[in-house]
């Protein structure tokens, strides 16, 4: 009974290991979830990302190689094609609660300066200026409304997902601390467009169903390609109900870690996206990751077999069918 130490029903029923959310009207199944989170302790949740085309993908592929469903699944509300996958991943994402995993969305958003689909550099990745800052984050400017109805987009099938009883572990503009995205490497902008997404989705659409998870990018001092301090880009706790970051190149640096954990004050830190799989002897020296999420073909392309295999055999680490919602 190595993990069923995973404690879920004893401790959702008890309100000391419970974290406070930063929505006071979120609702139970979300609440539930983010206990859950807050006492896992030294257990780390296992998780997949899968693309919003191919959203069983990667998922099932972990189980191939493994014998156990991820615990968390993750996909991604990018809009690239023709046609708008919201609905799609409205469909899947409630699929997967109700096989018992826990489900988190990002939004590899363009600009709002462009219409969708939005093409990666030309948009995602693309320059967003001083003057589109100022105008988009100014209400009643013709950039901001723009933002708006992207916003309320999105928020329309969370909408769905909320009405569902699905809890959504949230993490939208994620690795702003890096210089690639139009939302990135702007701390003070950042942290003023994150708190008017909060206040759009939580007070104007009500969204009660989010657990709102700060997503940045480990940090690295690459020319071109830097990611820089996580304080710099934090919009503070009452905005924030996890802390989390990327991790790619097996870049699991202990000083990153250990900022991310006096960063969140007491709230869970995850590690949101990675590419290689951490080594048991890693979780060992950080301990206090929530949950790891392999990013899509990187299960494969990043990692070997045995490296898989030997992490989801972890003592520490939580699969599917070992959580209870």
């Amino acid at each position: 009974m190595r993990k069923i130490i995973c404690l879920i029903s004893v401790v959702l029923s008890t309100v000391g290991f419970a974290q406070t959310p930063v929505n006071a009207y979120v609702t139970p199944e979300a609440k539930q979830v983010l206990a859950y989170i807050a006492s896992l302790g030294d257990n780390i949740l296992s998780g997949q990302h899968s693309y919003n085309e191919e959203p069983e993908k990667f998922y099932k592929l972990a189980y191939e190689i493994t014998g156990n469903y991820p615990a968390v699944w993750g996909t991604d509300f990018y809009w690239n094609g023709q046609k708008d996958p919201g609905e799609r991943i409205v469909k899947n994402a409630i699929q997967k609660h109700e096989e018992g995993a826990l489900v988190t969305l990002m939004w590899h958003v363009g600009r709002p300066t462009d219409k969708p689909p939005y093409s990666w550099s030309e948009s995602v990745q693309n320059e967003f200026s001083d003057e589109n800052w100022e105008q988009v984050l100014t209400p009643n400017t013709a950039l901001h409304l723009r933002w708006l109805k992207q916003v309320d987009h999105v928020a329309s099938y969370l909408k769905k997902l909320e009405e569902a009883g699905v809890p959504v572990l949230w993490r939208p503009y994620h690795e702003m601390n890096g210089v690639w995205f139009w939302w990135g490497n702007k701390p003070e902008a950042y942290k003023k467009l994150w708190k008017m997404l909060y206040n759009r989705l939580t007070e104007y659409h009500q969204l009660n169903n989010l657990i709102w998870v700060w997503n940045a990018n480990a940090p690295r001092d690459i020319p071109f390609d830097e990611a820089f301090a996580y304080e710099d880009f934090y919009p503070g706790a009452e905005y924030v109900d996890i802390l989390a970051t990327d991790v790619y190149h097996y870049d699991y640096e202990q000083r990153d870690y250990e900022t991310l954990l006096k960063l969140a004050a007491g709230k869970p830190i995850a590690l949101g996206e990675v590419g290689e799989l951490p080594k048991s002897n890693i979780l060992q020296k950080q301990p206090k990751w929530s949950w790891f999420m392999v990013w899509s073909n990187w299960l494969e392309t990043a990692n070997t077999i045995n490296r898989v295999q030997e992490i989801y055999n972890y003592s520490k680490t939580i699969t599917k069918y070992e959580i209870k919602k």
